[in-house]
């Protein structure tokens, strides 16, 4: 970057960081930081009443957010990774000798906001009541060329917080050091999925991995990410899910297996949608969709206690309760619900023509399956906001779901919706290898006339199948949804560290 590209602030901060070179003092210096404490170990252990002397000799190390000079001392905020805390530097405390260049001009003059300090001392408290440290050894370990957002805070209340979205997500590393409390939506979800992997693992569950560069994007019907193999010259595709894989896995004797999939699906961005997002799909030998539903409630309710200590939680001004059961109603008895109009039986132009009743807009690629789930999406989906199991889909709607055992015309399937969107969706799994190869070229005639959604035929593992799948549940989760919920966050984009973007002009 040219100096002339840069704002007045930044160009004094290289100059500071000119001086100090000159000093002798290296900014970055590579040596570790003996740190032993955290800010909050100090604020939530020390008691002087209790014990004085308590963290009479501390090490921390963090960033300085703020700063008040006095002349010959200043007090200054710092914060770590677990919290803020204040500081008191004197200059006669840290420079004890005739030299007093490390206070007046490292600390005083060429150190700003967004610097990282080790720092050494005591714990006391102010006459304002305020734990704090006194220091009485400063070292500078980074030196910050790049100003933050400027954030005020007065009596605990913080004032001009960085809220513009743009600048959150793109530069998220500033967002956490000067929106702290962010920090806390991470936090909950490693927490959130670390609760999964208990819950599985305590059943005997087995985590997998499965390949994420695939010949055929299979498990879904969603719009790929395309790439190019150069040494072995073919086209490959980002997984759009790790169902088949999984599957495969049954067939060679795993009873019950799961995996953390990051997949990706070329499609639009909002505040549900994100072109990368994490999965969690897992499979059980021997169990239908039925089995799966009393485990998926399990699952969730002890999930929210372990993030949250309860499982009501606050999002878009609702309250959701995950404690089981949860509600079940069929496909078409949510249709009628919401429509009046019950579509059993109906054929694909019956279907197109109620579809243009409600204003729902179709193409003619558009097979029973697509018209009947966008029928569903645009009058239904938004009404189900406590969770609800939607069962029994039509077969067309299902390519790799076992034909319903009463229904005809229907699959044992199931979607988890809370909050008006989809959650969870779960089969009891189509194992008949001749059907599914039925099933499959059927989504090759969807292929043809347009839909470029349609599944691919995955010929492996149909022979896979022919080997023989035992009876088998599968379901798959959207953790990044699932984190919103849990968060109370509006936006996917509040749940991803990093999420997608375009890039910057």
């Amino acid at each position: 970057m040219q100096l002339h590209q840069l704002s007045e602030q930044e160009i004094i901060r290289r100059e500071k960081l000119i001086e100090l070179q000159q000093l002798g003092i290296d900014p970055y210096p590579a040596a570790m930081y003996p740190v032993n404490c955290m800010a909050s170990d100090i604020k939530n252990g020390y008691d002087k009443d209790a014990d004085p002397t308590a963290f009479a000799d501390i090490c921390l190390a963090g960033r300085i957010m703020s700063i008040r000079d006095m002349g010959k001392a200043s007090f200054a905020v710092m914060q770590d990774a677990s919290g803020r805390i204040q500081i008191y530097v004197r200059r006669d405390d840290i420079c004890p000798g005739e030299d007093k260049s490390l206070y007046d001009k490292v600390w005083k003059h060429l150190s700003d906001i967004g610097d990282i300090f080790g720092i050494k001392g005591f714990v006391f408290t102010t006459k304002t009541g305020e734990i704090s440290v006194h220091v009485k050894e400063l070292t500078l370990l980074t030196k910050s060329l790049k100003p933050l957002p400027v954030v005020k805070e007065k009596e605990g209340e913080t004032f001009d917080a960085v809220t513009d979205p743009e600048f959150r997500y793109r530069q998220r590393y500033a967002d956490l050091i000067v929106n702290p409390q962010v920090r806390e939506t991470f936090v909950k979800r490693t927490k959130f999925i670390n609760a999964i992997r208990q819950f599985l693992n305590e059943k005997g569950a087995l985590e997998v991995d499965t390949p994420v560069l695939q010949n055929i994007p299979g498990g879904a019907a969603a719009r790929p990410f395309t790439t190019h193999h150069n040494a072995l010259d073919i086209p490959m595709y980002l997984r759009i899910a790790n169902e088949l894989f999984l599957k495969r896995l049954i067939v060679g004797g795993f009873d019950w297996v799961y995996e953390f999939s990051r997949n990706f699906r070329n499609e639009g961005m909002d505040r549900t949608h994100n072109p990368e997002f994490t999965v969690l799909e897992f499979y059980v030998a021997y169990k239908d969709y039925l089995w799966m539903m009393e485990t998926t409630e399990q699952l969730l309710e002890q999930a929210a206690i372990a993030v949250n200590g309860t499982t009501i939680v606050q999002l878009d001004g609702k309250t959701i309760d995950l404690k089981a059961p949860y509600r079940r109603i069929t496909m078409f008895e949510a249709i009628e619900e919401h429509t009046g109009i019950n579509i059993t039986g109906m054929d694909e132009e019956q279907l197109r023509d109620v579809c243009q009743q409600m204003h729902i807009p179709v193409d003619k690629s558009m097979g029973i399956g697509k018209l009947i789930d966008e029928l569903f999406s645009e009058k239904c989906e938004k009404h189900f906001i406590q969770p609800t199991f939607i069962t029994d889909y039509p077969v067309e709607m299902s390519p790799l779901t076992k034909k319903h055992r009463s229904k005809p015309g229907l699959v044992e399937r199931f979607e988890l919706m809370i909050n008006g969107k989809e959650i969870a969706n779960a089969y009891t799994e189509l194992n008949d290898p001749v059907e599914q190869r039925e099933r499959f070229e059927e989504q090759i005639k969807l292929m043809e006339r347009g839909d470029d959604e349609a599944m691919f035929i995955d010929y492996d593992f149909l022979r896979a199948l022919e080997y023989g799948m035992p009876p088998t549940s599968g379901i798959g989760f959207g953790i990044d949804r699932l984190c919103m919920l849990l968060t109370g966050q509006p936006s996917i984009q509040d749940v991803l560290l990093f999420p997608m973007m375009r890039p910057e002009a």
